[in-house]
């Protein structure tokens, strides 16, 4: 039990700093043929995309709280305080999870050479985006992501 605690924590800390930056791209991403369709952005808005709920919070909340509530009051009491303080940790490992976890993104509106229009939600990155700036819609195995034209 002496190791479970700080492997669970690393793993709440790790889950929280995961990203979704176009900026980043993942390991199995690399070296992968992408299709490109060349557009114009035409609407940007700012949005927020919300928190994941993994369980991992929940989890290592309910065991750090079913612990620290077990060591209150004599053997009767420990029971039912570990209990309730599994519980209030779970709630409240949850909740830090899906706030830490949350990103503020751009909703990217791009019309097509066709006149067909696109929406792209992707968490903010290093470039910025205006009505009128050509881009290129970058896809690869499901993803989707903006990025300035390099033409």
């Amino acid at each position: 039990m002496k190791h479970t605690l700080p492997v669970l924590a690393l793993t709440t800390l790790l889950a929280a700093c995961s990203t979704t930056s176009p900026d980043v791209i993942s390991r199995q991403d690399a070296q992968r043929m992408s299709t490109i369709q060349q557009g114009t952005v035409v609407g940007v808005r700012a949005v927020r995309v919300e928190g994941s709920q993994s369980g991992v919070g929940a989890a290592t909340g309910g065991v750090l709280g079913g612990l620290a509530g077990s060591t209150v009051g004599g053997k009767r009491e420990n029971i039912a305080v570990g209990v309730l303080g599994a519980v209030a940790g779970a709630v409240a490992g949850n909740a830090i999870e899906r706030m830490g976890t949350q990103e503020d993104a751009l909703e990217i509106t791009v019309r097509l050479p066709s006149g067909d229009e696109r929406a792209i939600v992707q968490a903010r990155g290093s470039e910025t985006f205006a009505v009128g700036d050509r881009v290129q819609i970058v896809s690869n195995g499901g993803k989707v992501r903006v990025a300035r034209a390099t033409y």
